[in-house]
C-alpha cells in the first residue's frame, strides 16, 4: 500500500512538473515538440520492451482489427491531448491547462453515463451541475468558453475512456499507440529536415537537443510508476492523488510564469474545486457504505 501511494505520488509529481519541461523548450514549435515526443517516447518504450522480452502481444494485436482500430483513435486523442497542453504551456496558459485536468474526473462521470451507460449518484450529479456552474462563470468573465481546459479535460477523458476497455496494459498500449503514430512522427521531422527548419538539428544549443530527446523518458517513466501504483492501491486513493498534479501546475502558471489570476478567475476556480472536493467526499462514502454493506 505504502509503495503503492509512493510511485503513484511520484507520477503525478512529475507530470505537474510538466510545464518546466515544455518552458525550457519553448523555442521550438509544439508542433515539433510533439513529433519529437513521439518518437524518442517510441525509441525508449522499445528498449523497455526489449529488456523485459515483452514483445509478444504485437503480432497477435497486429491480427485484431477492432483491437487496431480502437487504439487509432485513443492515439488521435492523445496526440490532440499532447499538442493542446504543449502549446498552452508555451502560449502562456499553463492554469488553463491546469484547470482542464481539474474537470477531467467529472468529464470521466459523465462519459462513463453517456457511453458506458453507468448509472450516477446523486452526489455526482450535484457535483457535475456545480462544476458546470464554475465553467460558466469563466465563460462569463472571460468572453468565452475555456477551451484549453474543455479540450484537455474531453481529449483526455475520451482516452482514458478508450483505454478503460483497450485490450493491453499501460506500457504495451502506450508503446502501440507511439507504433502508430511514428510514420507521421518520422515524416514530419524528415520534412523538417529537408527544408532546414529540425530545430533538433539546427539550434545552436546543445541542451535543446538533449532536452527533446529526454521526451522519451520523460514521457515513460511517470506512466510506468503510475502503472507500478494503481495496482497496489484502491482507485479512491489513486482518485484524491491525481489533483496533485494540476494543482503543482496551477501554482506553476501563477508563482513561476506570472499568468493573470484575479479575483474573479479565481472564485471560478474555487466553484470547481468545491464541485471536486463533493465528489471525492461522496465517492469516499460511497466506497465504505458499500464495504460496511458486505
Amino acid at each position: 500500500m505504502n509503495t503503492g501511494i509512493l510511485y503513484a505520488a511520484l507520477a503525478f509529481f512529475c507530470w505537474g512538473l510538466f510545464p518546466l519541461y515544455f518552458h525550457a523548450i519553448g523555442e521550438v514549435p509544439p508542433i515539433e515538440i510533439l513529433a519529437h515526443r513521439m518518437l524518442w517516447s517510441l525509441l525508449f518504450l522499445a528498449l523497455v520492451l526489449t529488456a523485459r522480452g515483452q514483445w509478444r502481444w504485437l503480432p497477435d494485436v497486429l491480427r485484431k482489427p477492432r483491437v487496431m482500430a480502437s487504439f487509432v483513435a485513443s492515439a488521435i486523442l492523445l496526440t490532440a491531448n499532447w499538442f493542446v497542453y504543449i502549446w498552452a504551456v508555451n502560449n502562456g496558459h499553463v492554469i488553463d491547462a491546469s484547470l482542464g485536468y481539474f474537470i477531467n474526473p467529472l468529464v470521466n462521470v459523465l462519459l462513463g453515463l453517456l457511453v458506458l451507460k453507468e448509472k450516477m449518484r446523486r452526489g455526482q450529479w450535484i457535483a457535475i451541475a456545480i462544476a458546470a456552474c464554475g465553467v460558466a462563470w469563466l465563460t462569463w468573465q472571460a468572453g468565452q468558453p475555456p477551451y484549453i481546459a474543455l479540450i484537455l479535460g474531453i481529449t483526455f477523458g475520451g482516452y482514458g475512456l478508450l483505454r478503460k476497455t483497450a485490450a493491453l496494459a499501460a506500457l504495451e498500449g502506450l508503446s502501440f499507440e507511439t507504433i502508430i503514430l511514428f510514420p507521421l512522427a518520422l515524416a514530419y521531422v524528415i520534412w523538417l529536415s529537408v527544408h532546414g527548419q529540425n530545430t533538433f538539428i539546427n539550434s545552436p544549443h546543445d541542451s535543446t537537443r538533449w532536452l527533446l530527446a529526454a521526451a522519451g523518458p520523460i514521457t515513460a517513466i511517470p506512466l510506468l510508476m503510475f502503472a507500478a501504483g494503481a495496482r497496489r492501491i484502491p482507485m479512491a486513493v489513486l482518485g484524491m492523488l491525481q489533483y496533485l498534479s494540476p494543482t503543482m501546475q496551477m501554482l506553476l502558471g501563477v508563482w513561476i510564469f506570472h499568468e493573470a489570476f484575479s479575483p474573479e478567475r479565481l472564485a471560478g476556480f474555487v466553484v470547481i474545486w468545491s464541485a471536486l472536493a463533493l465528489y471525492v467526499a461522496e465517492g469516499l462514502w460511497a466506497t465504505r457504505r458499500a464495504a460496511a454493506a458486505i
